[in-house]
């Protein structure tokens, strides 16, 4: 039954079926079609009120609660349901592992639509909080406001926030003084910024008019306890920057990497950005099996260090090497899963479009003391000729580890040509990995498929898959 109500549907008595797609729940509506809705659980019976409709879909949100699903668990974090991230945080952590296994399953099945073996059981991270390593805030001076903040009778002293931004809300900034993704002293330093910054009138961004000080944070941290904090500027006032950039090295001198960026460009994006170093050096070190990895400011690196490792080791096992075997390392980045599996290869080639990534791959291997990785900056589309094959030897194995948008169907058929014995996919999409399948079917099946989560509490999920040739 449903009614209306200022123009708009409520539903009522509407039970959660599932998760869905981007951290949201499903349920259906009396008249069949799908209710999209943020801040459930699966198992919970409510009332809908719809602020979007669609041909297909609604859009909605949970007014009134009538039963709570046997999964769901209060949130540790009291930006819950405003915040946009760790939108999972309100259902137990076996049950999100649950929701993850099936949608890789459900993506396999349904857009790859290939022949799949039992799945092997996903890998859950040992830690569900506290472990991001890297997380990057926004300052504004128009903080997001609470309902009683709106509600309250005169001016509010103090509108700056650093934070996150709130979703579909570019000019928003919701500040926040404790986030459970990354371990101390991340909550610290934030604090200790905004802190400084309000007592020493530093002004924050203001998002709409492109003025301010203070533009973004910026805090990474590795498994070894190095830190690097980067503060971008959006004015070059030298006196000011120093002033804070002084309290903070005397206030952390646990700090490896402090360093800045001078940003007055419309977005906030570094990476076509000068980074200056003001204290210690320019990047940190990870470690993993004994093998040192530097990441820079600009560097990518898998963001949860302990996860990474495991699924390196998945990747390292898919693979199955025997010590006589050329891998390609599609994808490359810095070169860490190259340089984790050169010890059991013969020889490795990591290939990556990005040229500033195959400078660090070389550093990296260097310091490793790796002599049997090379590595190669090219487009994947066009890399693989009969020159680079017969100069680098044809591969037993490929790796590739794609971005979310998966491979190229140009690189697809470059995998196809080279036709290696077995290639081990690794991906943060499986909607992608699937379409990917699909196109590799006819001369690969796949034999083994294990998600990883990378990201407890919310809906993201790694998936490692090998295929070999039929």
């Amino acid at each position: 039954m449903a009614r209306k109500n200022t123009d708009k549907v409520i539903f009522n008595h509407i039970k959660v079926l599932d998760a869905g797609a981007k951290g949201v729940s499903v349920a259906k509506a009396p008249d069949g079609k799908v209710i999209f809705i943020p801040n459930v659980v699966p198992g919970d019976v409510v009332d809908v009120q719809t602020f979007k409709k669609r041909k297909a879909y609604y859009e909605g949100k949970a007014v009134r609660f009538h039963e709570l699903s046997e999964h769901r668990i209060t949130p540790k974090c009291e930006y819950f349901g405003t915040c946009g991230g760790c939108k999972w945080q309100n259902m137990n952590y076996d049950q999100q592992l649950v929701f993850k296994q099936n949608e890789v399953r459900n993506h396999l099945q349904r857009i790859g639509k290939v022949s799949l073996p039992e799945f092997e059981p996903i890998l859950g991270s040992e830690k569900q909080f506290f472990y991001r390593n890297k997380m990057e805030f926004s300052f504004s001076n128009a903080r997001w406001l609470t309902e009683a903040e709106i509600d309250s009778v005169g001016e509010l002293d103090n509108r700056n926030a650093l934070g996150f931004h709130i979703p579909r809300m570019w000019d928003k900034i919701l500040d926040i003084h404790k986030c459970y993704l990354q371990e101390d002293p991340s909550n610290a330093i934030r604090n200790a910024v905004r802190q400084f910054a309000n007592v020493n009138d530093l002004s924050f961004f203001n998002p709409r008019n492109h003025e301010g000080l203070l533009r973004t944070l910026m805090i990474r941290t590795t498994s070894t306890g190095e830190i690097m904090v980067l503060i971008q500027f959006f004015e070059d006032d030298q006196q000011k920057r120093e002033l804070l950039m002084d309290h903070l090295a005397e206030r952390f001198p646990e700090i490896t990497s402090l360093q800045y960026v001078v940003n007055n460009k419309p977005n906030d994006t570094i990476y076509d950005q000068q980074v200056h170093l003001y204290k210690g050096r320019d990047y940190i070190l990870e470690e993993m099996e004994g093998l040192q990895f530097s990441i820079n400011a600009k560097s990518f690196y898998q963001t949860n260090s302990d996860q990474a490792y495991e699924l390196y080791k998945i990747t390292r096992d898919f693979a199955d090497l025997q010590g006589d075997e050329i891998v390609y390392d599609l994808y490359t980045g810095t070169g860490t899963i190259a340089q984790f599996i050169s010890k059991k290869a013969a020889r490795v080639v990591g290939v990556e479009s990005v040229p500033e990534a195959i400078i660090e791959a070389r550093i990296n291997a260097e310091r490793n003391n790796i002599t049997n990785c090379d590595f190669h900056v090219g487009d994947m589309k066009m890399i693989f000729n009969q020159e680079f094959i017969a100069q680098h030897g044809h591969p037993d194995v490929i790796i590739t580890d794609p971005p979310r948008d998966g491979m190229h169907k140009d690189v697809v058929e470059q995998i196809l040509n080279i036709a290696p014995q077995k290639i081990v996919y690794v991906s943060c999409n499986s909607a992608t990995q699937a379409r990917d399948l699909a196109l590799m079917d006819e001369k690969y099946k796949v034999t083994r498929v294990r998600p990883v989560d990378m990201f407890p509490q919310t809906h993201h999920v790694e998936n490692v898959v090998l295929l070999e040739k039929r």
